[in-house]
């Protein structure tokens, strides 16, 4: 099984998938005119503004869920991970493809707002819609559909519940299936009382867990500040080969960097447009803007604590190819939360085990959660008619189920069917917003020219000749009738 899976996993996590991440990236970035610094400052205000309705949650609702995905175990354990195998230099480069992938991140989530549904008075899309609308390939979005669903659904799950497992057990003693089942309850309290109630879950706890563990990082800098330039010189020479130490495993780096930061950030990877579909507002560039500002949050601001964490106070082990121990800060602890729990240990004795254990709890179960919206949503674009209910009350049993396992099974493997999971939505993503890429790119041209004109932009497909925005075809239309859309959902409201 074991070798099964790593086979997989190398097929599909092979130099071609690390190119086309970092290719598109850049390529949309040249493309928009960097627009990840240019409207930068527009990303915080979109945050902030707008509200929710019948039909969708406010902005910062739909960031929220989006975070919820990405700041998940592939913070803690994932970057650990990609130090141990690619050295220091890869946190470099999972920097450089969180820059990059911010404007791939406004590019999948505009085209989700563009082509999304209103299905059962709910907003709903992602990309097997935008697929389907924008490119007319049916059957390509039924495959995204069901990969989707068995990697959110199946795989990725197991991966947040072995590190929240893992993480209590280093720090408590607390045996697996304690914490299985008191995943499973919880889980299911929250996934059976529907969207609403997990965008407000969301809301609540992801702004919360965030900042608690950038605070706690800050404070492990501040009390060895001498140590971070040191730091900073080990990350870019380790990066290009610079460093003595490190310069063999240079393409480890490169790749473990971009493995571990499309897992953490998910840009690309056509997860974040199923929550910003979620979103009410009045032109697909908005959400696609603050989506965008996601991928910062999740790495630059929490993978960069980890970090600087782990390697300002020594606390990490490097692998070379072969196995080989080249460089050993921390011994008797496997890779994963296990570094970052010894090195909050070391200098907050009593607290920092726990405070990592609770953490990663808090940061993989809104993962888990998330997964279960985005998986869902592919079920609803399946049966939109909802003439199969079952099928949402079989996922719901079988993300339980996977949530279960994943408290047991090793590591290794939880990771392994994680990578494939992640792997399989990228590809087929990333092929999709390429394609479509002139349809965001229009909507960012049509946003920047509503503002520059003093205006709240509205988005009108028919005017700016995009077909398959049915959704928004009929706003319009309503808009005309009997008054914007704005005035209706603040009636709402």
């Amino acid at each position: 099984m074991n070798e099964l899976v790593t086979t997989i996993n190398g097929i599909i996590w092979s130099p071609a998938l690390i190119v086309l991440c970092l290719g598109v990236g850049l390529y949309f970035s040249l493309r928009s005119r960097f627009l990840q610094v240019r409207h930068a400052k527009e990303m915080i205000r979109l945050m902030l503004e707008g509200k929710g309705s019948e039909q969708g949650v406010s902005s910062f609702q739909a960031l929220s869920m989006t975070l919820a995905g990405r700041v998940g175990t592939g913070n803690i354990a994932g970057v650990a991970t990609a130090i141990t195998f690619g050295g220091p230099g890869a946190v470099f480069w999972m920097w450089a493809v969180a820059f990059l992938g911010a404007s791939s991140a406004f590019v999948e989530s505009t085209l989700g707002q563009v082509y999304k549904e209103q299905i059962n008075n709910q907003y709903r899309g992602g990309p097997a819609f935008y697929i389907e609308k924008g490119l007319g390939m049916k059957w390509y979005a039924l495959t995204f559909a069901f990969a989707t669903i068995l990697a959110t659904g199946l795989l990725l799950p197991g991966v947040q519940a072995n590190s929240i497992a893992e993480g209590l057990q280093t720090a408590t003693g607390l045996d697996r299936s304690y914490t299985a089942a008191g995943l499973a309850i919880v889980l299911a309290f929250i996934i059976f009382g529907g969207v609403k109630r997990i965008a407000t879950f969301a809301e609540v706890v992801v702004p919360f867990m965030a900042l608690g563990y950038i605070l706690v990082a800050v404070f492990i800098i501040l009390m060895n500040i001498e140590r971070l330039p040191g730091v900073m010189g080990l990350i870019f020479s380790s990066a290009f080969g610079l460093d003595a130490g490190f310069g063999a495993i240079l393409g480890l780096a490169i790749m473990w960097g971009v493995k571990r930061g499309v897992y953490s950030n998910e840009a690309g990877q056509g997860t974040g447009p199923h929550a910003s579909s979620a979103a009410e507002v009045s032109h697909p560039a908005k959400q696609g803007l603050v989506q965008g500002f996601s991928v910062y949050i999740d790495t630059l601001f929490v993978c960069s604590a980890t970090a600087f964490m782990l390697l300002i106070t020594g606390q990490y082990n490097v692998e070379g190819p072969n196995g080989e121990a080249m460089f050993t800060g921390v011994k008797g602890v496997a890779s994963g939360p296990g570094y970052v729990q010894t090195a909050l240990e070391n200098v907050m004795p009593g607290f920092g085990a726990i405070f990592v254990a609770v953490a990663l709890l808090f940061f993989a179960f809104t993962t888990i959660v998330a997964y279960y919206y985005i998986a869902e949503t592919n079920i609803s674009y399946i049966d939109r008619h909802a003439r199969h209910p079952w099928l949402k009350f079989v996922l719901k049993l079988a993300i339980i189920g996977a949530t279960i396992y994943g408290t047991v099974k090793t590591a290794d493997v939880a990771w392994a069917l994680g990578d494939i999971g992640v792997g399989l939505m990228a590809w087929l993503n990333l092929v999709a917003i390429v394609l479509l890429r002139n349809v965001a790119f229009k909507c960012l041209r049509d946003y920047e020219a509503q503002k520059a004109a003093g205006k709240d932009p509205q988005f009108d497909p028919v005017a700016l000749g995009i077909e398959g925005a049915d959704y928004w075809e009929r706003r319009v239309a309503e808009g005309k009738k009997g008054g914007t859309q704005a005035d209706k959902v603040e009636k709402t409201v």
